[in-house]
């Protein structure tokens, strides 16, 4: 237990990328709860995950089960026995937010190094048992090992340093004014409510509440897969339930503040159309279909290397996956030789969260392939235990704008290659992008990729280094498709404060 951390953090399944936000069917998130679920109890208990088979509900530190028909089963390949997690009904939702209001009043007048001490804290607990929380999330997603160590990770660097810029937000000004003093202050909005997605679990959960909470507001976490919380009576409740119907209890509540979504473009459209009519703002994380720029003085196996590992990572299911290369036709043979070269040494298993996850890639590749594009897959053995998630790692070549491949987002371990006449083709393209999260440039020339950098309408640009990238240090978010606002650092602080000004007469 990591004394009181303030607000409830409610845990719902979220209508996941490429599924309706008003469909009545079970979508994927609903079957892969259990990461996000398992590892809160690792906080609320030192039960072993493994021991768990129900996730309860938490209301002001109490365990609450409900009927067997608000239930549902986490699709989890590698569990011993089915693991369920509990659907919560619109009066939870609605007590779980008039408690966080109350416990607005008091958390919002701690210090700031109060909150630096617990934040530092949870931190601690979370390193103490940061394998079991890798594992789980390994099981649950099918990430690998690799993917799993980062986002413990940098969870864990991220509450580290929200932690240390507690002190930094309490900060204001005294600008000048007529006959006597300004003030202007920053204070905490209230209650947040976050909604983060289920393909980097621990991170992301963490990241929709933990920013709200350094600066001195309570939060509600509205999870697809994943969070750590800490427990103490009427500090922490947990829930589970119907997307659409449950954020529009939350989102018209009159002490909900502000909205933090991460996800796809589509659901992100209907969150910012739902909290404009509340007059509630809006952080937005959304989609991305992020690229890789190839020049022709890179580094080809520095450009492979990243490449391959950009868009295979946690089997493509990340926001800033690499999508798509565009590269010259002087460098593109040798370029595309040594991206095949990698592919045909990968031997893992890749598994999608769900069936409709693959259909989806299939789709998109089918209909590249159809267009005339080439298609390589990784010799990849399938495992017969998900047989209808797994999906090769896969490179397309030849990928040209009238394939769906060109526009959409994968969300799959599939990247395509463009190959263009001239760096300013390559520079249309850039620009006529919806989309712009992340993207990276191969150079050995600096000043040359700075300079393209500036021609980029991304929140992001990597220079030598995949487009995967987010550290606790940075700003995170996207131009146009992929939303507005930041995470990360001060820039996150930021987003969840206030300005008043007070002025001081004679």
């Amino acid at each position: 237990m990591v004394g009181k951390l303030p607000g409830r953090y409610l845990m719902f399944p979220l209508t996941p990328r490429g599924v309706g936000y008003g469909s009545t069917r079970r979508s994927r998130d609903d079957s892969h709860l259990a990461c996000k679920l398992t590892t809160r109890c690792i906080m609320h208990s030192s039960q072993p995950i493994a021991n768990m088979s129900t996730i309860p509900l938490i209301i002001d530190g109490e365990d609450v089960l409900l009927p067997h028909d608000r239930h549902g089963t986490v699709a989890n390949a590698y569990a011993e026995g089915p693991i369920l997690y509990q659907g919560a009904t619109k009066e939870l939702a609605l007590q779980a937010a008039q408690s966080s209001a109350q416990a607005f009043a008091a958390w919002s007048k701690t210090t700031p190094i109060e909150r630096r001490t617990l934040l530092f804290k949870l931190a601690e607990v979370l390193r103490s048992r940061a394998e079991e929380i890798k594992r789980v999330c390994d099981q649950e997603i099918s990430c690998g090992p690799l993917w799993a160590e980062i986002i413990t990770d940098g969870a864990i660097g991220m509450i580290e340093e929200y932690g240390a810029l507690t002190t930094s937000i309490a900060t204001g000004s005294l600008p000048f004014i007529q006959n006597g003093y300004g003030l202007v202050l920053k204070e905490p909005l209230g209650v947040v409510l976050g909604i983060a997605p289920w393909n980097a679990p621990i991170i992301l959960g963490l990241r929709a509440v933990v920013a709200p909470i350094a600066a001195g507001n309570v939060a509600i976490l509205k999870a697809s897969r994943s969070l750590i919380t800490t427990d103490r009576r009427g500090i922490v409740d947990l829930l589970t339930g119907d997307a659409p119907e449950i954020f529009d209890v939350l989102i018209n509540h009159p002490d909900i503040k502000k909205c933090n979504f991460t996800g796809s473009t589509h659901v992100g459209r209907i969150i910012a159309s739902q909290a404009a009519l509340a007059l509630k703002p809006v952080l937005l994380e959304l989609g991305g279909k992020n690229f890789t720029v190839v020049l022709d003085d890179a580094d080809l196996d520095l450009a492979a290397q990243e490449i391959t590992k950009g868009a295979f990572l946690n089997n493509g299911q990340i926001c800033m996956s690499t999508d798509k290369v565009l590269v010259t036709t002087a460098v593109a043979p040798a370029l595309e030789a040594k991206i095949l070269a990698i592919l045909r040494t990968i031997n893992t298993t890749s598994v999608l969260i769900s069936p409709s996850a693959k259909a989806k890639v299939e789709s998109l590749v089918s209909d590249a392939r159809d267009k005339g594009a080439q298609v390589h897959t990784s010799p990849t053995t399938v495992n017969h235990d998900v047989s209808n998630r797994n999906f090769p790692p896969t490179v397309v070549t030849g990928l040209t704008p009238e394939m769906k491949l060109f526009e959409i987002e994968t969300f799959g371990p599939v990247v395509g290659i463009v190959v263009v006449e001239t760096e300013e083709q390559m520079t249309a393209i850039i620009q006529a992008a919806n989309y712009g999260l992340s993207s990276s440039i191969i150079s050995r020339n600096h000043y040359r990729a700075l300079k393209l950098a500036g021609a980029i309408q991304a929140g992001a640009v990597h220079i030598n280094s995949m487009t995967v990238h987010d550290e606790p240090t940075l700003p995170h978010g996207g131009y146009g498709d992929s939303g507005w606002g930041r995470f990360g650092a001060r820039w996150g602080l930021e987003e969840f404060v206030q300005t008043k000004v007070v002025t001081l007469h004679q």
